[in-house]
């Protein structure tokens, strides 16, 4: 395999299934959940588009792909975006802040070709191309099929961002803000949010997070989430989005809320959302 050569599936066949046709029934089984829309998406979209962000989960479609879905299915009835900016978690420690992708990603159903343009505005310190980073990291990798069901053709960039004190996320955020200025990117922040509690403790702290994102308080959320503890995988790409995108006159709602424990009975449960950021106006 060459760096120009698709990135291959790291969880394809464990956190979606490898194989084309049954992802697709897999990933429509997701909308018609009763935790997710209930229903396909739209087939006419309007011409006009409000979403401007999306926060969404990325653990195994049977746990939290209905979830996802809300997300997706709002995003299939507005006019697409020319671009998507995905911004991902680096479980495995392999990035030194922030990690893109210039190559385009393979799925069950293709390739999905990345905006070179993109990843050279956003190539500045402290954000880098680096390809081994991205090699076994599944965050941004589950947005892919959700993302290639409700878009044409969709373009995406893959930014990993690693957990790292607030400045520096701020120093990420402010590179991402000057490279989609002026630009039709549609940005998404791929988390989790508490892990292996009980659903009821799960249920008090990603609230305390919610309402932090739902107020658009980068700060706020990093602090909240670090004063007390919040098992929030996603907080880096999470307060970079919200920082980057500080400046801009934006309402936030939540969508959905819920946990691992709705699919099947556990003790400990891992909590997932769907939250959009939009615009008053046509984007």
């Amino acid at each position: 395999m060459t760096e120009t050569d698709p990135r291959p599936p790291a969880v394809a066949g464990q956190f979606y299934e490898a194989d084309g046709k049954r992802l697709a029934a897999q990933v429509e089984a997701c909308f018609l959940d009763r935790r997710g829309p209930g229903e396909l998406p739209v087939r006419h979209r309007s011409p006009r588009r409000r979403i401007r962000a999306m926060v969404v989960p990325h653990a195994g479609f049977l746990y939290s792909g209905p979830i996802a879905a809300k997300a997706y299915a709002a995003l299939a009835a507005e006019r697409p975006p020319a671009s998507v900016l995905v911004l991902g978690v680096d479980h495995h420690g392999l990035a030194r802040v922030a990690a893109l992708s210039d190559r385009a990603w393979q799925t069950p159903w293709g390739p999905t070709p990345v905006d070179h343009e993109l990843v050279r505005l956003l190539s500045r310190p402290p954000i880098s191309v680096d390809e081994d980073a991205h090699r076994a990291e599944h965050s941004i990798e589950v947005q892919l099929p959700f993302l290639e069901y409700v878009l044409p053709k969709p373009r995406f960039v893959p930014l990993m961002v690693r957990f790292a004190p607030l400045g520096s996320l701020e120093q990420v955020a402010k590179v991402v803000r000057d490279a989609i200025r002026g630009r039709d990117v549609l940005l998404i922040a791929s988390t989790d949010f508490s892990h292996y509690v009980p659903a009821a403790t799960a249920e008090r702290l990603d609230r305390m997070a919610i309402d932090q994102i739902l107020a658009r308080d980068a700060e706020g959320l990093y602090g909240t989430v670090r004063r007390h503890d919040i098992s929030m995988c996603g907080i880096a790409p999470t307060t970079v989005l919200l920082a980057a995108l500080s400046g801009e006159p934006l309402t936030s709602r939540l969508l959905a809320w819920g946990h691992s424990g709705d699919v099947e009975a556990m003790r400990d449960v891992v909590g997932y959302a769907s939250i959009l950021l939009e615009s008053a106006t046509d984007l």
